[in-house]
């Protein structure tokens, strides 16, 4: 019996380790909806009208209701550099001389003379300097429409690979008078952007340190 749960534990051991786990996420969720129904709106399909892809003779095909996508350009550069320098120094001397006087003790100490001197000083210095490129296309679902007319837009998109997945993710709100006639937006221009770029697997893994190392790096004092 013991030999039999020692291969079950064996074997959920080797399962989990097979499992792909997804990485956690701050975009907005859901990350895709379902339109909703039309059918109510207007008249009944007809031989050549259908409710659910029906717009009116003007209006383009840019996207505005739940549902609709909108493909994202993102472009996004960012660069910054920071530099600090810090001194300060400070120095003291005293002088005293022991004087002479007639008829007291400690005739040998008469006459000396102290000094006392201190200096302190400090330097410091930092620099620092970071920049990012991240550019790519990605098709996002419009998951709300605000009570402004801006809309709430959501999207992933999953690359399987031999060494694991990786996953980009958008989410922001839209302004529809930013869309092009093309139906796609610049991220530039999305409010409230969150972009992520995760991956999972070994070659990650490998990069992060264990839960157990960062347990005993907590009590660490130095």
């Amino acid at each position: 019996m013991t030999r039999t749960l020692s291969l079950l534990a064996l074997a959920v051991t080797a399962l989990a380790g097979c499992v792909t786990t997804t990485p956690p996420t701050a975009i907005h969720q859901p990350m895709t909806v379902r339109p909703e129904s039309r059918t109510a709106v207007g008249p009944a399909n007809g031989a050549i009208y259908n409710v659910a892809s029906a717009r009116p003779l003007f209006e383009d095909r840019r996207a505005r209701f739940i549902g609709d996508t909108i493909i994202i350009n993102i472009t996004e550069r960012t660069a910054a550099s920071k530099s600090s320098e810090n001194k300060a120094e400070r120095s003291h001397t005293a002088d005293t001389t022991v004087p002479t006087i007639v008829g007291m003790p400690f005739k040998g100490a008469q006459g000396t003379a102290l000094s006392a001197a201190s200096s302190t000083s400090f330097s410091g210095s930092g620099e620092n300097t970071s920049a990012n490129n991240f550019t790519g296309t990605l098709a996002v679902t419009v998951i709300e429409v605000l009570p402004n007319g801006n809309l709430l837009v959501s999207g992933e998109k999953q690359i399987g690979l031999k060494e694991g997945e990786e996953f980009i993710r958008f989410s922001g709100v839209v302004n529809p008078n930013t869309i092009t006639s093309g139906n796609a937006v610049q991220s530039t221009q999305v409010a409230d952007a969150r972009i992520e770029y995760k991956a999972n697997g070994f070659l990650d893994s490998a990069t992060v340190m264990g839960w157990l190392g960062r347990f005993f790096l907590t009590f660490m004092p130095f």
